[in-house]
């Protein structure tokens, strides 16, 4: 007798492993890609300065020492601080500003910082709410402006980052030269600073630029960076 195949049970339950990755996909993905990319730059990056010193006539270095100097320092550091700057303006520009027709932009009658109900803050807060939106004070105001506070943290922190091994890199090709050395505060001033900067900050804004202008007559199913194909190109902040 053939018996029935038994479906259901604990056996068909996907493991709690299985459900984590599932969930976190998406940062799991740009996580993996952010240390490959990271990588690939030190050992690219390693191979061009070791390039660079056996051309000077120097001795060529390790990995390990590439990766913990200035010069490696300073090229992740311009990447970052401009990344989180773009993050930081976006997220404070969309607060009061708005585009027609993008989906990165809310609705223009919800400009500025919204009700209390809006944002379900205070005697609005919901259950599934996080505590600090339930209190009041600087507990509030502080989570209100949390992911701003942080975001502008990052870029100051990565901007310093940046200009002290920028600093110290560029002294250091300034000596291979048989030239001086420059302090911290006088590299600030040096166009080497503000090339590495502003290069990296255009480069943000068009992006920011595009996106938000793109995504009014383009579309990408199912993403919901995206409006449904079928919305019109004048719905603001729809999303797929």
């Amino acid at each position: 007798m053939n018996r029935p195949k038994v479906t259901g049970g604990l056996g068909s339950r996907p493991s709690a492993l299985r459900v984590f990755l599932r969930e976190n996909a998406l940062s799991l993905i740009f996580a993996t890609l952010f240390v490959g990319a990271l990588t690939a730059q030190a050992m690219v990056g390693h191979a061009l300065f070791n390039q660079e010193l056996t051309a000077a006539g120097q001795d060529p270095v390790t990995l390990w020492r590439y990766v913990s100097s200035s010069e490696f320092a300073v090229n992740v550091m311009e990447n970052w601080q401009s990344e989180f700057l773009q993050f930081l303006l976006f997220i404070l520009a969309t607060v009061w500003w708005v585009q027609r027709g993008s989906t990165e932009s809310k609705p223009s009658d919800r400009r500025g910082r919204e009700s209390d109900a809006d944002q379900m803050v205070g005697e609005h807060a919901r259950s599934t709410s996080p505590r600090w939106a339930r209190a009041r004070g600087w507990r509030l105001s502080l989570y209100s402006h949390s992911l701003g506070i942080v975001m502008g943290t990052v870029f100051l922190l990565s901007w310093l980052g940046q200009s002290l091994a920028g600093a110290v890199a560029y002294s250091h090709e300034q000596v291979r030269e048989g030239q001086e050395a420059v302090t911290w505060l006088e590299y600030l001033a040096l166009p080497d600073f503000w090339d590495r900067t502003l290069q990296n900050w255009q480069s943000e804004f068009l992006a920011v630029l595009s996106m938000l202008l793109f995504t009014i007559y383009l579309r990408e199913r199912g993403s919901p960076e995206s409006k449904p194909v079928g919305a019109a190109h004048d719905a603001t902040g729809a999303e797929g």
